[in-house]
């Protein structure tokens, strides 16, 4: 069991946890999670937590590979409206903020967020790592190679599981050396890594319970999904559901979804072997 320290208010994680992906963007590879409108942003919040979502990650900025990069200003201008939106219409809801930008993660925890999810690592933003630290907040600390831009060309391993492994390991203790005491680890599917490196770590997953922080799962609709099936990311739920349950047989803590509903389901089916 892992207990976060969400700004004075307790997450418990006894059993895993879904995290519902909002997207106010115009250009995130799955056409279903994009939101650009409060209204709908609201619908979508809605709608999940009803589902069985435990946290809601919103984000402005695609991450997907080679997308174009957005000032820490544009993201602003696209996340805050809706986190402090959902907020204030859903005050007991765990939000978190999917941002490398330290000025986007200290505002968007003023308007409401309780959580800082960063693809980069702290590698993209120097100050990310003290902003964090006083903000007091849970880190999520993904693994990447380069930024969104060039990560595709960095996906070279001698033995992926054991690098992303020694990176958490060495990272981990550095960030509790600066001041963040919750962190959860996420292995970063599709960034900077092949099809094959995916299916690799989610292979020897459970190699990352070694650590003593949750493991965020986040393969949703992922390239390395529907490609290997020859389809769309449209239709790449009962794909994405297979994996889901490979990782929470493996020890994932938490899922990280553009579909709540199904997610809860296999969380709910695979305690019950």
């Amino acid at each position: 069991m892992y207990t976060l320290n969400c700004k004075g208010r307790l997450l418990v994680i006894d059993k895993p946890l879904v995290m519902g992906i909002i997207n106010v963007t115009p250009d995130s590879f799955y056409a279903g999670s994009r939101q650009e409108h409060i209204t709908a942003v609201l619908q979508q919040a809605e709608r999940m937590l009803t589902d069985g979502a435990a946290l809601l990650d919103i984000g402005g900025q695609s991450t997907r590979p080679s997308s174009t990069l957005l000032s820490a200003e544009e993201e602003l201008q696209r996340v805050l409206p809706a986190i402090e939106a959902v907020h204030q219409q859903f005050p007991a809801a765990f939000i978190s903020v999917d941002t490398f930008y330290s000025r986007v993660a200290k505002e968007a925890v003023a308007a409401g967020a309780c959580l800082v999810n960063d693809v980069s690592g702290g590698s993209m933003d120097e100050q990310m790592v003290t902003t964090v630290a006083a903000l007091q907040v849970p880190y999520v600390l993904m693994h990447m190679k380069g930024t969104p831009q060039t990560m595709q060309q960095l996906a070279v391993y001698d033995n992926v599981t054991t690098e992303v492994l020694d990176f958490f390991i060495q990272k981990t203790d550095d960030l509790r050396r600066q001041g963040i005491t919750d962190i959860i680890i996420d292995p970063g599917f599709g960034f900077a890594k092949t099809a094959t490196h995916n299916f690799e770590l989610l292979r020897h997953l459970e190699a990352f319970s070694i650590l003593p922080c949750p493991l965020l799962l986040g393969v949703s609709r992922k390239s390395f999904i529907y490609k290997t099936l020859r389809i769309t990311p449209a239709e790449a739920l009962n794909g994405t559901t297979v994996i889901h349950t490979a990782g929470l047989l493996k020890g994932a803590s938490i899922l990280r979804v553009h579909d709540v509903k199904e997610a809860v389901e296999a969380v709910k089916l695979t305690a019950m072997l």
